[in-house]
């Protein structure tokens, strides 16, 4: 059992966007129920919103020793159905009209109801799987990403710590359900007896922030893209009392908005949060204490409780040295056990020890602070030159913040997508001259959007599909 709801029974565990809520001691008995309708100890798939039937599966479940597998409601049915043969669950937990062949509903409750398969109890499943999420980079494969109790609970612990966490909080979900960073946010707030507001609703629609201001929300989370929206919409302009922090990950916030948030949050008393982390270590690995938020503008903190960070070099030793970039291993309880890509591995126990390769490259500061300087994979050679795509990216969109843009490409060719026509030839220009690199070397492609996964993040292949 993850939660111990016992603690706070009568306290309210979660208010949704139509009025409905739930004390502990009500989703603890929903859980119970809905747990013995699942027979047991099994794995189930749920298809996820921010509405309640979702958020009671997902709660119930974890703390029942169910195993779900966490993905989209909307989820693209032909993955959907590699993912149902691949991995044979008992259950699937769906939005009520959600059609599966061969299936019988067993339970309904809040909109969604416990499908049973032909499978039955074909997957084994280790005593130590909790959980199984996709990755950011795997949406569309059948790889999912293996999160024991352990690594929960420890991932748990450690963010109530750093961010001082009480149960008075009413953090508002601006995340999926089915994405890490937004679980971190269920779990860690359920740990402490905390409010969660809940709501399919995003950031640029008014229905909102009438339920922000109505529930009188204290926190949020957001990826980069949450915070650049934010920033379009004059979000710093906003009435917003309630409101305490703001915590963001899921990618590097630019410079220069995490200087303006950090210095609005300075000037209204406010909390601006900074955090690091992948979802092969449950959710994250490093925080920006918020008193250090603009003295380390750009940097992703430190280690948080429980955790610590190494730098490797290219020779494979650990670097001791300041302001040097290596790759960053972490170490802590909330490394996750491993992948897995077939049913099979879902009986594997732990394959990586509490060490990960995270794969990003960074550098760490005479004071200790890390900060992230790009993708181990995301750089290319430009004539000669090591050329770091993520800065560049960067660098355009603060060059160009009124337009969409991302860079990817190959040795001697990089491309930049664009969502504005008209700006192309100058982003082209304003590269060459930045980097004193040949102009012939950047190739501008058009683009009706950049595709993103429900993280924000950018879906570099997908871009591919538009290069001539």
């Amino acid at each position: 059992m993850l939660w111990k709801f016992d603690r706070n029974l009568k306290s309210t565990a979660v208010v949704d966007e139509n009025g409905a809520s739930l004390t502990y001691a009500q989703l603890r008995d929903e859980g119970r129920m809905l747990c013995q309708h699942a027979d047991g100890r099994c794995l189930v798939f749920c298809l996820c919103r921010n509405v309640m039937g979702s958020f009671v599966g997902y709660v119930s479940f974890l703390n029942g020793g169910v195993v779900p597998a966490m993905f989209p409601a909307d989820l693209d049915r032909e993955l959907f159905n590699t993912l149902y043969q691949t991995y044979r669950p008992k259950y699937i937990w769906a939005p009520v009209d959600f059609e599966l062949e061969d299936s019988c509903c067993r339970y309904e409750r809040f909109g969604y109801c416990l499908l049973q398969t032909p499978f039955g109890d074909a997957t084994r499943l280790s005593p130590e799987l909790a959980l199984l999420l996709t990755t950011s980079g795997s949406t569309g494969s059948p790889k999912l990403v293996r999160q024991s109790y352990r690594n929960i609970r420890a991932n748990t612990d450690s963010i109530v710590e750093y961010l001082h966490l009480l149960p008075d909080e009413r953090p508002i979900t601006t995340l999926p359900m089915q994405y890490t960073y937004g679980l971190s946010i269920i779990n860690s707030h359920l740990d402490v007896g905390a409010t969660v507001l809940l709501t399919d609703k995003g950031v640029a629609q008014k229905e909102f922030w009438t339920f922000f201001r109505q529930q009188q929300a204290t926190s949020f989370g957001g990826v980069p893209y949450t915070y650049e929206m934010l920033d379009r919409m004059r979000f710093t302009r906003m009435n917003l009392p309630s409101l305490r922090v703001m915590t963001q990950a899921g990618g590097k916030l630019s410079p220069e908005l995490h200087q303006k948030y950090a210095e609005w949050c300075r000037d209204t008393g406010r909390e601006l949060i900074v955090m690091y982390g992948q979802c092969e270590a449950t959710a994250r690995m490093a925080y920006l204490p918020w008193n250090h938020s603009l003295e380390k503008i750009g940097a992703m903190g430190v280690a948080i409780p429980g955790g610590s960070f190494e730098l490797i070099g290219a020779d494979g030793g650990v670097i001791t040295e300041p302001d040097t970039v290596g790759e960053l291993r972490y170490h802590g309880d909330n490394v996750t056990l491993g992948y897995a890509e077939t049913a099979a591995d879902l009986a594997k126990g732990d394959e990586r020890h509490g060490v990960l390769d995270t794969g990003d490259m960074a550098t760490r500061d005479a004071d200790g602070f890390y900060t992230i300087a790009g993708r181990k994979k995301r750089f290319l050679k430009m004539f000669g030159n090591r050329v770091n795509l993520d800065e560049l990216e960067r660098m355009l969109k603060t060059a160009f913040p009124a337009t969409e843009c991302a860079c990817a490409g190959q040795d001697d060719r990089l491309t930049v997508y664009c969502t504005d026509p008209a700006m192309l030839p100058q982003m082209r220009a304003w590269l060459a001259e930045k980097t004193g690199l040949n102009v012939a070397g950047f190739f501008p492609v058009a683009v009706p959007e950049i595709p993103k996964n429900e993280a924000g993040k950018t879906l570099y292949k997908e871009l591919e599909k538009y290069d001539a």
